[in-house]
């Protein structure tokens, strides 16, 4: 099995559809639904089981979904400490579950523009890590929503958006202008895996334990909503499919967008990362690549928001 596959075959369970996988993945469907019939013929096995809708995952598939994340953990964490020992001119940016808004596309653009020979790795990660990577080495600085235990990290706060409950559109609190947290108190919630940051998880559960299925990605939390009428949350502004609705909760504190670096990280490309970040999500100008490495911020990292 090719790590390439590998990573199709994770976008598609975590799609749970070969249409978004493949823009995701920024490809086209035949290719990707090939792929994964090549890699069905490879174990053996169906990893998927199709409907007009999109897929839903067989056994199989499950375990094969956990075995391929841990696998490509361990190959992005070997990447990142290869070229830590060659010492080339890269940082890699840990980006929460695909965040996509005109803050990141100013970033880019800036970074871009003041450091036009660092190469710029991307690593999209889900939801269980809200760090996306950071402790463990695998990113140099992340783009991510607090809050989450930020021992020995430095954080900034780049924006705040308020924050919704996540329901079938048929569902009779989809009706309401707003809710209350303890409106939901006899619902099932989603979860996150065990091992998960638990102020990351008390924050998304409302502040109280709660019991639900366990997922790791933003359309797993969708489809839970759909499939189950689990409740989830999520920042108020995001484009939902027509099933799902989004009332806003008016006792829930706001989602907060960071960006995060390790504390006392020297790395004047990461400095600048933070400083020309700041500039983006607020509209301002940046300062130039050479001025913002000589002189970064005082006030250091990153925050976060579920993208």
């Amino acid at each position: 099995m090719e790590l390439r596959t590998l990573r199709y075959f994770v976008a598609v369970a975590e799609e749970l559809h070969f249409g978004r996988a493949a823009t995701r993945l920024h490809m086209s469907q035949p290719p990707l639904s090939r792929a994964i019939k090549q890699l069905e013929a490879d174990v053996g096995a169906p990893l998927f089981t199709r409907s007009p809708t999109g897929v839903t995952l067989t056994p199989a598939g499950t375990v094969l979904l956990d075995e391929a994340r841990a696998l490509l953990d361990h190959a992005d964490r070997a990447r990142v400490r290869v070229s830590a020992a060659v010492g080339a001119g890269t940082i890699t940016v840990g980006i929460l579950g695909g965040v996509s808004n005109p803050g990141v596309s100013r970033l880019a653009a800036a970074y871009r523009r003041t450091h036009p020979g660092i190469d710029i790795r991307i690593r999209d990660t889900d939801l269980t890590d809200p760090t996306c990577g950071l402790r463990t080495g695998l990113v140099d600085v992340a783009l991510t929503r607090a809050p989450f235990d930020e021992t020995a990290l430095t954080v900034r706060e780049l924006r705040t958006d308020p924050v919704g409950v996540v329901l079938r559109a048929d569902d009779p609190l989809a009706r309401r202008d707003r809710l209350r947290l303890a409106e939901l108190s006899d619902r099932r919630w989603f979860q996150f895996p065990q091992d998960t940051d638990p102020i990351w998880q008390s924050y998304w559960n409302g502040g109280t334990p709660r019991e639900g299925p366990v997922v790791h990605a933003v359309q797993e939390c969708l489809h839970a909503v759909l499939w189950n009428g689990t409740v989830g949350l999520a920042p108020l502004g995001h484009d939902l499919p027509a099933e799902l609705a989004v009332v806003p909760l008016i006792d829930m504190a706001p989602s907060r967008v960071v960006v995060v670096c390790n504390e006392g990280d020297t790395n004047p490309l990461i400095r600048s990362f933070v400083d020309i970040a700041t500039a983006a999500y607020h509209h301002g100008v940046p300062a130039t690549g050479a001025a913002a490495a000589r002189e970064p911020s005082e006030h250091g990292g990153p925050r976060s928001r579920l993208p």
